[in-house]
């Protein structure tokens, strides 16, 4: 598995598991109905964010993630980061690396933590990730997240000190 900068030709691969992601209704804020051009504006980073891609030794793109400042300005030095992963290719260390990935690039950035505004406390396998890669819980918001099965589920927050 080789983990790249994203390009514009990757986009409609990352659309084909993005939207079905998305439209789940399980794991991501966005509107389940959001179109490909909206999607695309909101994954597709421009500097000082930025948006990778794992991909095999075919090119097949099997996930994604994106980085970006936490907030502007005096809040600019903690990223904030968003990962996705093709269904067929889960369970087999594509968002391991993809997390490992973004924490080291985020350090060579010259960010001083991740933080992860919104995670759903019900994407027990994200949690137990994120934690396996030092994050903590630094809060929850009762019932954040409208989950498309489950109704209303808190979202956590979690953070990373990378200095």
């Amino acid at each position: 598995m080789i983990i790249r900068e994203a390009t514009a030709e990757d986009w409609p691969a990352i659309w084909r598991f993005l939207h079905r992601i998305v439209a789940a209704g399980d794991t991501f804020t966005w509107p389940r109905d959001i179109g490909e051009e909206d999607a695309r504006a909101i994954w597709m980073k421009r500097a000082p964010g930025r948006t990778v891609v794992a991909v095999d030794g075919d090119g097949t793109v099997l996930g994604s993630a994106e980085t970006h400042p936490n907030q502007m300005g005096p809040g600019a030095h903690v990223a904030n980061a968003g990962f996705m992963v093709a269904a067929e290719h889960g369970g087999k260390g594509v968002g391991r690396a993809l997390a490992e990935h973004v924490i080291e690039q985020a350090r060579a950035d010259g960010y001083r933590a991740v933080q992860y505004n919104a995670v759903v406390a019900t994407n027990t396998r994200a949690v137990e990730l994120w934690k396996s890669l030092g994050f903590t819980v630094i809060g929850t918001v009762p019932e954040g997240f409208l989950h498309a099965e489950l109704g209303y589920v808190d979202l956590l927050v979690m953070y990373l000190p990378l200095v």
